[in-house]
């Protein structure tokens, strides 16, 4: 009997890990998507909350509450990441999709400034510190649950879902726009069309929390009564373990954000293209980079993780600076698209494996923690803020040098894929659920 309480070689075995897959991504696919329902929305609620005359200030504002929200991750990784280890994965898992279901309802419902005035983004922020505390703490626990469901023949394949959910709930959060935009006329979305999508997101998370419920419990109970369940201070005993997650989130974060999130915007403000052709333009892209995720993942599982990373880093050192001038430039949606999808088939050799290969750093009982924590604070210095330093870039007049500030990031996450232990020698899954090859 493995850890997942899934019998290793029974006839039921795969439909077991499927379904286990399953279970954690739809509350994968829900946290992300009310996440991201925010990006996504700025540009309709932005006058709501932020009145001012300029819209490049309004989206600043906007920006900066949403890379708030990516602040609290760390304090997420920390509290879940110890929850996961302590009280097990499935109940870190209920616990963060109720509170995101919590403050999307609470965004939805959020009175403008013309009606209560500045108490009108303070609850906007609380909000996004809520969602961003859910988020902060599902990352680490649902990478390490779809690593150690996995065995370690197609581990890699299996926890490339994390991003499929991932990047599906962003898809899902730009089809709900298109079809509002192009059910509601641009005057109604923002005077109360915007608040659609997060109302779908916390009606969402009620059928992802019924759905977690049917997960198996990965722990064992050994493991979760281990006095360093959870633990900071047996964390820090891993310090290259962290300091490899954290280089690594760097640049994989930031180039995820740059190419996905901040791409809506960088397509209407730079390039110039109508607001509706992007959200269509967007949601095929992601469907595309969402559809690459399980072969990368699987060929990583033939080709080692390693190189992978090798070819992320050293492809996006060598094509950011091109691409993103080409994009500003871009003459038609397709040529847009085509950039786009280059992009992200370089990004696709990290966040196909990016949970997996971090999952492999640690021991059972510190996984959720030291994925999660670790994860959170790059995440949140680099990730979080990549929209608003490219805003920043562009109101300096200086757009161009966002694009090497990206390169910068690369380099360290190049540096840490160089001093990264061989995962199939020495990763710390490497003998569960089967043995090494």
């Amino acid at each position: 009997m493995s850890s997942s309480g899934i019998v290793a070689g029974s006839p039921h075995e795969m439909r077991q890990r499927i379904r286990a897959i399953v279970g954690a991504a739809s509350g994968n696919l829900v946290e992300w998507y009310d996440f991201y329902a925010y990006a996504f929305t700025a540009l309709y609620f932005a006058h709501a909350f932020f009145p001012a005359g300029d819209p490049t200030i309004q989206l600043l504002n906007t920006a900066a509450v949403f890379a708030i929200g990516f602040l609290m991750r760390p304090i997420g990784g920390w509290l879940f990441g110890r929850l996961g280890d302590r009280k097990g994965r499935k109940f870190s898992m209920l616990t963060s999709v109720l509170l995101m279901c919590g403050g999307s309802l609470l965004i939805a419902v959020i009175p403008t400034y013309e009606t209560i005035g500045i108490a009108a983004p303070i609850v906007l922020l609380v909000a996004r510190m809520a969602q961003g505390l859910s988020v902060g703490g599902e990352y680490g626990t649902s990478a390490t649950y779809m690593s150690e469901v996995a065995t370690s023949k197609n581990r890699g394949f299996y926890a490339s879902f994390q991003y499929v959910t991932l990047i599906g709930g962003q898809l899902l959060a730009v089809l709900v726009i298109v079809v509002l935009e192009f059910t509601l006329t641009t005057e109604e979305m923002r005077a109360w069309g915007w608040r659609i999508p997060f109302l779908i997101g916390a009606a969402a998370a009620v059928i992802a929390l019924y759905l977690r419920r049917s997960l198996h419990e990965t722990t064992t109970a050994e493991s979760r009564a281990n006095k360093d369940a959870g633990s900071l201070r047996a964390l820090l005993k891993h310090p290259r373990a962290m300091l490899t997650v954290m280089g690594l989130t760097a640049g994989g974060s930031l180039a995820f954000y740059t190419f996905t999130t901040y791409m809506q915007k960088f397509l209407v403000n730079t390039a110039g293209f109508p607001v509706k052709t992007v959200s269509i333009l967007m949601a095929v892209v992601l469907l595309c980079y969402m559809a690459m995720q399980p072969i990368f993942g699987a060929i990583s599982d033939r080709f080692g993780r390693r190189n992978l990373l090798f070819v992320f880093c050293i492809g996006g050192i060598l094509t950011t600076v091109p691409l993103l001038a080409a994009l500003g430039s871009a003459s038609s949606p397709v040529v847009a698209g085509a950039l786009l999808l280059g992009a992200l088939a370089i990004v696709s050799c990290y966040t196909a494996i990016s949970g997996v290969l971090k999952a492999e750093l640690f021991p059972a009982e510190i996984r959720a923690l030291g994925v999660g924590f670790s994860y959170a604070i790059a995440n949140a210095l680099f990730g979080g803020s990549a929209e608003y330093v490219a805003l920043r870039f562009k109101a300096a007049g200086m757009e161009g040098g966002f694009a090497w500030y990206v390169i910068a990031l690369m380099v360290v996450a190049l540096i840490s894929v160089c001093f990264m232990p061989d995962m199939q020698k020495h990763g710390h899954m490497r003998d569960e659920h089967s043995p090494p090859r």
